[in-house]
């Protein structure tokens, strides 16, 4: 056993706080290397320009005499650049972190205190402990996660859904460990997630029953009526139109905020990603097409001697079909649906969204918040890269020059 695992060892906790600047952290071990410590444990925080760093040493040999000499060096130096130091006696390593843990994401547009205090006050009352805390992005919407250990993670998921609906901000709770970043497949609903129109309202508008398609489609996205029976009574109400249609569409579907972004970053990180729609295909090739995409699926609207028949042709994609084409893509991918990402806001997505390794319900109907491992209720699509760890910063550097908001 090293001298650092053993828990009796006299361990010294030196602390150094002020105005950061290039130097420090070499200085400090400069230092503490006269007097031939090992280091235990390290951790450094800057905020605003204000450095905190602790560093954890044990205790030089040579007694106490020694040891007042390491303390009175370290002062010294520390005062030389105007900087604070407290050293603190102790023995052994920091306590080992407890059993099941779990990193909590907190969306906030803005994050309030108040919604952070209930949060921490949250996650206290499960017999859980915040580990670490830090910063994921500060725009287009403050992003922090909390690392937690001592409680388990479907506990916490439950008691923070609540707490998060009450005080108006997305809380997102996932297990701790490699998995995490090792998800390497996303897949994503279109209509009212990718982009932000549904595809048929598009279609029935150039075919003046707009009205009538849309009180149909939210019939089904709140789970109310059969998906492939709804789709067949909308698609219905299209025949004869042009088939010239298709491109005007096309043109005026509208991007979901940080969509652009989510899927480049993704792809420069070596993730794949791909969309399954209870839309057509004569949008989604379009899509997979112009943004780069791995995977797409749909329906496929059939067109006879130019003109839209009212009939959809081939393999229905429903509720049942999203999570079969989840499992083919994965499959394509050689990517374990343990490590895939389904993202979708209506009923018909609720198969997919449970059979990933992370399902996400993106500003979605309240059944669908319910049962999805974790909800995003911001408008900005690229805000699902935070829960999987990835920093502002590291969309940015992925990016080169900078994001899309």
């Amino acid at each position: 056993m090293s001298a650092t695992q053993n828990s009796d060892v006299r361990t010294l906790l030196v602390k150094i706080f002020g105005k950061d600047r290039p130097g420090i952290t070499a200085g400090l071990f400069d230092t503490l290397a006269a007097y031939s410590v090992d280091v235990v444990d390290i951790e450094q925080v800057v905020s605003r320009g204000r450095l905190v760093l602790c560093v954890l040493v044990t205790a030089p040999v040579g007694g106490a005499t020694t040891e007042g000499e390491l303390r009175a060096t370290v002062h010294g130096w520390a005062e030389s650049l105007k900087l604070q130091a407290e050293i603190i006696s102790g023995t052994g390593d920091n306590r080992p972190r407890g059993s099941g843990r779990s990193h909590v994401t907190v969306l906030g547009h803005p994050l309030t205190a108040e919604s952070t205090a209930a949060v921490a006050t949250r996650i206290a009352a499960t017999g859980g402990n915040i580990d670490r805390i830090f910063r994921l992005a500060k725009y287009p919407v403050t992003a922090v996660e909390f690392a937690v250990s001592g409680t388990e993670t479907e506990v916490l998921r439950t008691v923070l859904a609540t707490e998060a609906a009450g005080m108006g901000i997305d809380v997102a709770v996932v297990s701790a460990g490699l998995h995490r970043r090792a998800q390497r497949l996303v897949v994503m609903d279109v209509d009212s997630t990718l982009i932000q129109d549904e595809v048929i309202e598009l279609f029935a508008a150039h075919a003046g029953c707009e009205d009538k398609v849309a009180e149909v489609t939210a019939a089904a996205m709140r789970g109310e009526l059969d998906f492939e029976q709804s789709l067949h009574a909308r698609v219905a109400l299209l025949e004869g139109l042009d088939a010239s249609v298709v491109d005007k569409v096309r043109t005026e579907v509208r991007m979901t905020p940080g969509a652009r972004t989510l899927i480049r970053t993704l792809k420069r990180l070596g993730y794949q990603v791909g969309v399954v729609s209870g839309g057509f295909t004569q949008v989604t090739d379009d899509l997979k097409e112009r943004l780069g995409l791995d995977f797409a699926s749909a329906n496929t609207l059939e067109i006879v001697d130019g003109k839209l028949t009212g009939r959809v042709v081939g393999e229905i994609v429903d509720r049942a079909g999203k999570a079969r084409l989840l499992r083919r893509f994965a499959a394509e991918a050689g990517v374990p649906l343990a490590q895939t990402v389904a993202i979708g806001d209506g009923a018909n997505d609720l198969d997919m969204l449970n059979a990933a390794g992370l399902g996400v319900a993106f500003n979605a109907k309240p059944v669908v918040r319910k049962a999805a491992h974790t909800a995003v209720n911001v408008p900005f699509l690229d805000t699902v890269l935070y829960l999987l760890g990835i920093t502002r910063e590291e969309v940015e550097a992925a990016d080169g020059e900078g994001a899309e908001h």
